[in-house]
This record gives C-alpha cells, sequence and structure tokens, in this order.
C-alpha cells in the first residue's frame, strides 16, 4: 500500500497503531466489565492517533484520493463500533 521510500517510516507507524488499537480491543473483549471501559478508551486513543496518521499520509500524497476515501470509509464505521461499545459500557 505505501511507496518503498514511506514503507518503514510513517507505514510502519500506522501498523504499529493498527496492532495496538487491535490488541488493546481484543483484550477489552476478554475484560471483565470494570475494566472494558478504560481498555476501549485507550484504544480509541490509539484509533484517534491513526486517524491523524492516515490523514498525513494523504496531505503528503503518499497515498492518493481513491485509497483514502475507501480509508476514510472503514474508519468512520470503526469509529461507530468503537463509539457504540464505549456507550454501551457507561
Amino acid at each position: 500500500m505505501f511507496p518503498k521510500k514511506d514503507k518503514h517510516t510513517l507505514g510502519a507507524k500506522c501498523e504499529m497503531y493498527i496492532i495496538t488499537t487491535l490488541e488493546l480491543l481484543l483484550e477489552a473483549s476478554c475484560a471483565y466489565r470494570e475494566e472494558k471501559l478504560e481498555l476501549i478508551k485507550k484504544a480509541n486513543t490509539k484509533f484517534d492517533t491513526l486517524k491523524l496518521f492516515i490523514r498525513l499520509l494523504k496531505d503528503l500524497d503518499i497515498i492518493d484520493d481513491k485509497k483514502y476515501f475507501e480509508l476514510q470509509k472503514r474508519i468512520q464505521e470503526i469509529g461507530k463500533m468503537l463509539g457504540g461499545w464505549q456507550r454501551s459500557l457507561n
């Protein structure tokens, strides 16, 4: 997905945030109710940072508009799921 020159910089950073978010969500899915909200909040923070990096990818023309808009659709969907899970625990 990333050009070779960006694969080990911003691309690696994005991959790290994706993996961290997934790890936190997996941990939350197995946690007791009292711990779930805190883990989901942490995952949401990591996910928000990932969204900033993806925006940076577009602004630096590392990814084209088509890829960016496809990612944005998926990001919005994931964000809605995260928000719903967080609201259900409040």
